[in-house]
């Protein structure tokens, strides 16, 4: 047999754009079923994202992981792989390699060390199916004649199926691009409105001047914005409010919108309060507060709603409005910190142009979208992960 031309070598089964999470997934896959699999990135290494989250040790999946805990326009869409490719299959991935790990809160999954360990395991099972890796290939066009044509500053590739994971739009310093978006519309696919998920939230005027004071400081506390409550910490910072359960919410507030803050989620703050004033009558709010809250929050909310005197000498009227505020703290937010710090995009490629077996454009053959670049976002904890090894096996296996 002669060797391979050029052209012949620059062939593929597959063209995989993007080796993050959603892209390794789908390459083993198609490697493991005799495909020839050319997997791209810009990037000088694979799986960036995978490095630097859950702190550099990786939340890789939820042990909770189920469709109700994933935003969509369609909520029905992310059912098909997540219950084909489940976050008891990568576990067993995981344990395959011998990866140390163990549960946080929430069904959270942490490796007991690194998340490199997590990159290393997909780049070994890639290595073992195959598959065909370049790195610091950028990509300046996706074409399509009779077959796909990828362009790029190394040479163009061409095959019969492309499947595009480059992600959205989140973390633009590490390469974060509307590329996947772009591809879409060319191919005349919608995108649905994008807007950044998992994102601090950002206030002002006299808000911001207590939230600046009191930065640092943690609550636990039930947070619910637009039908749907999260019970995690709420940290204040100099911009405003962080932590899990503002990230959380921060998925689903739009604009305008208001959330609300029960920072007593197992107390009723009135009967506390008031039987409080019966039992301590001599002591301040902030002091009776600092049992049940942070001193300084404690601190900050007694002098900010209560005059300074002793609560025998409050009206219940004063008790219960506080009381009110403690149990549903009504908050706008000015804005957020955006894409820089969001940790996923929400929204994307519209589903409706999707098949949920396959994740192939029903209208484009060959050409297939997953991970994060398609309008399914999970909750904070593994569960976009999940989505990424998910949807990547279930495009693997199609293709």
């Amino acid at each position: 047999m002669g060797s391979m031309t050029s052209k012949q070598k620059n062939r593929f089964d597959v063209v995989i754009v993007g080796a993050g999470a959603a892209g390794l997934m789908c390459a083993i896959r198609a490697g493991q079923r005799g495909r020839r699999v050319l997997l791209l990135d810009h990037a000088d290494e694979a799986g960036k994202k995978i490095l630097i989250s859950g702190g550099g040790r990786c939340n890789f999946t939820n042990l909770r992981s189920t469709p109700e805990c994933f935003l969509s326009d369609n909520p029905h869409f992310c059912k098909s792989a997540l219950a084909r490719y489940t976050q008891h299959d990568f576990i067993a991935l995981v344990e395959k390699h011998h990866i140390a790990y163990h549960e946080k809160t929430l069904g959270q999954l942490f490796c007991d060390g690194s998340a490199r360990q997590i990159v290393a395991m997909l780049l070994a099972e890639c290595g073992a199916a195959g598959v065909d890796l370049r790195l610091g290939h950028r990509i300046s066009a996706i074409n399509r004649a009779d077959e796909y044509t990828v362009e790029t500053d190394h040479g163009d590739f061409t095959g019969p199926v492309v499947v595009v994971a480059t992600g959205g739009l989140s973390i633009p310093k590490m390469g974060a691009s509307g590329f996947a978006h772009s591809i879409a519309r060319r191919f005349g696919l919608s995108v649905t409105e994008t807007r950044p998920g998992l994102t601090p939230l950002t206030f002002a005027d006299g808000e911001l001047t207590m939230m600046r004071e009191l930065a640092g400081v943690a609550v636990d506390a039930n947070v619910r914005c637009d039908g749907t409550s999260f019970r995690e910490a709420v940290l204040f910072t100099h911009r405003g409010l962080s932590g899990p359960s503002i990230l959380q919410a921060s998925s689903y507030w739009r604009e305008g919108a208001e959330i609300e803050i029960d920072i007593l989620p197992d107390t009723d703050a009135a009967d506390y309060l008031l039987d409080r004033k019966r039992s301590r009558p001599r002591v301040t709010a902030k002091t009776v507060l600092a049992e049940v809250l942070p001193q300084r929050l404690a601190q900050s909310l007694g002098d900010t709603y209560l005059p300074a005197r002793p609560l025998g000498e409050l009206p219940d009227k004063a008790l219960v409005g506080l009381a009110a505020l403690l149990n549903g703290w009504k908050l706008t937010p000015k804005g957020s910190e955006g894409y820089a710090k969001a940790e996923v995009t929400v929204g994307g490629i519209d589903t409706g142009a999707l098949s949920s077996k396959t994740m192939q454009a029903t209208a484009v053959p060959g050409l297939h979208f997953i991970g994060e670049a398609v309008d399914v976002t999970g909750w904070l904890g593994g569960y976009n992960f999940q989505w990424a090894w998910s949807s990547g096996w279930v495009a693997g296996g199609a293709v």
